[in-house]
């Protein structure tokens, strides 16, 4: 079982008995030292949040997608917020693999966070180049597959909107992988246990669910839409009970663990992921209001665990009471 900077392996299982409960996660043969991550794009490549809250506190940050060449992306305005929510169309800006491993990991490597490479292209060549410049990389736990990108050898399509396109990207991907291959799935799809089920056949070690909702907003002032690239992702509170429910479905699906994320602002929220089906969660567009909101969920989630005399994360995973 292999671990990374800031594993809780030492920390001590409380059932009742006043010690604290362990916070530590297994996700494919990694251990992390808690369930709470920073979620891609929200977070930048860490050092936006330096001084901010210790990253080493965090059970680890995905970092931004990660492309063969960097990307500029979208011009402004590319953020708009919405009741109880957000919409970004930040166009996947990214400094490129080549400057990733050489400018933002030795920052991350001496912050001590668990890294989770976000990793995305318009062509499967585009992810296993990126994956293979990464494997040499020191310091890295997983990759995580952004599969909500258009495949523009496929005419357009996304990779995440059909089974048969997340197994061939998944799988490839795989092969190029020295590494825990998460992926990240839409939730804009018709039957997402059918792509859970489509990437766990193909060697998915797990899935982070889901991405942002197809969005938009217009100024009933100008007429004009409220971001320049007219549609955009919708995240924040507003979508946490939907993405519960994708959550829930993936569960049943898979057997993979799952990180879930949408809307988490609290313990109590990344709780009911817990319930739901989640083996961790990830925190992003509460980051915005508050930096520390990480931290607090961290905090947040300790307390449930030991005001319920529970000893580990482990004993919340998918314990839902159905019908």
């Amino acid at each position: 079982m292999g671990s990374v900077p800031g594993s809780a392996d030492g920390l001590l299982r409380s059932g009742g008995s006043g010690r604290a409960p362990d916070l530590s996660v297994e996700i494919a043969g990694v251990v992390f030292p808690n369930p709470v991550f920073l979620a891609s794009g929200t977070a930048g490549y860490g050092e936006e949040l330096d001084g901010l809250i210790d990253l080493g506190r965090v059970g680890g940050i995905a970092v931004k997608g990660t492309s063969p060449e960097p990307i500029e992306g979208h011009p402004p305005p590319r953020l708009f917020p919405t009741p109880s929510g957000m919409l970004n169309a930040i166009g996947l800006q990214n400094v490129g693999v080549d400057r990733f491993v050489s400018e933002k990991m030795p920052f991350l490597r001496a912050a001590g966070c668990p890294v989770i490479v976000n990793v995305f292209g318009s062509t499967i060549e585009d992810y296993a180049t990126v994956i293979r410049k990464l494997n040499d990389c020191d310091g890295i736990a997983a990759y995580e597959l952004n599969v909500s990108c258009p495949n523009t050898e496929e005419g357009g399509m996304a990779f995440g909107s059909s089974a048969a396109s997340i197994r061939n990207l998944v799988g490839q991907a795989r092969t190029a992988s020295a590494r825990p291959l998460w992926v990240k799935l839409s939730p804009n799809v018709t039957d997402i246990g059918e792509m859970a089920r489509a990437a766990e056949d193909v060697g998915a070690d797990a899935l982070t669910v889901a991405n942002t909702y197809l969005a938009m907003a217009i100024d009933p002032e100008t007429y004009e839409p409220r971001i320049r690239n007219v549609t955009a992702g919708l995240s924040g509170p507003a979508i946490r009970p939907i993405t519960l429910r994708l959550v829930y479905q993936c569960r049943q699906a898979v057997s993979i663990p799952i990180i879930g994320l949408g809307g988490i602002e609290r313990g109590a929220d990344a709780v009911e992921y817990l319930l739901g089906g989640a083996s961790a969660v990830q925190v992003g567009t509460a980051s915005f209001k508050d930096p520390r909101a990480s931290i607090r969920v961290i905090e947040e989630l300790a307390d449930f665990l030991s005001r319920k005399r529970l000893g580990s994360v482990a004993d919340l995973v998918g314990r839902v009471k159905t019908p």
